[in-house]
């Protein structure tokens, strides 16, 4: 049975299956697509003994590889539906997870939007270089402009000597008034 629906998953790319057998089938097929990566013989031979399929082997090694090429695991995706009507079975959803053009077309998207370059590729026109050298000046004419905030210790050693001056200049003052009287 997981042999079938391995095959029917290969060549389809999407079944809709119970639970339990979706969970049994992405343990089943995902070592088959790790093997599928390194396009040998023996591999071949691995892949034909557990699909007995040869149409599902050659899909698994050409498009199949290809795509999970990069990825490092995670081929396949059980996604939940709810319950059958007949006996309330709870079912699933299994697909290989490349091959889902709706996830891939919107993170494909997102990820476009929210990049953001700073270099400059060659052949653009000078106004947008000049106002880039514009804020380059600004910021550096900003930074000049700013005084460091002094260190903590600083601070504490400012606020020792504010306290001394007044209390030895009220010394100094009151000592030549008593000098004065006497």
């Amino acid at each position: 049975m997981l042999a079938n629906m391995a095959s029917s998953l290969i060549e389809h790319k999407r079944i809709s299956t119970s639970l339990a057998k979706a969970k049994a089938l992405k343990q089943f097929v995902e070592p088959l697509i790790t093997k599928s990566k390194n396009d040998t013989t023996h591999n071949r031979r691995l892949a034909f003994s557990a699909l007995r399929n040869k149409y599902a082997v050659a899909e698994l090694f050409r498009a199949v590889a290809q795509k999970v090429g990069d990825r490092p695991g995670g081929y396949t995706r059980v996604i939940k539906m709810g319950n059958r009507l007949g006996d309330n079975a709870s079912m699933a959803m299994i697909e290989l997870v490349d091959f889902n053009e709706v996830y891939n077309n919107e993170k494909a998207a997102a990820k476009k939007s929210t990049r953001r370059s700073r270099s400059r590729k060659k052949g653009d026109d000078a106004a947008p270089a000049a106002a880039d050298q514009a804020a380059k000046d600004q910021s550096a004419e900003n930074v000049a402009e700013e005084t460091p905030a002094p260190a903590p210790k600083a601070k504490a050693k400012a606020k020792a000597k504010a306290k001394k001056t007044p209390k030895t200049e009220d010394k100094k003052v009151s000592e030549p008034e008593k000098g004065a009287d006497e």
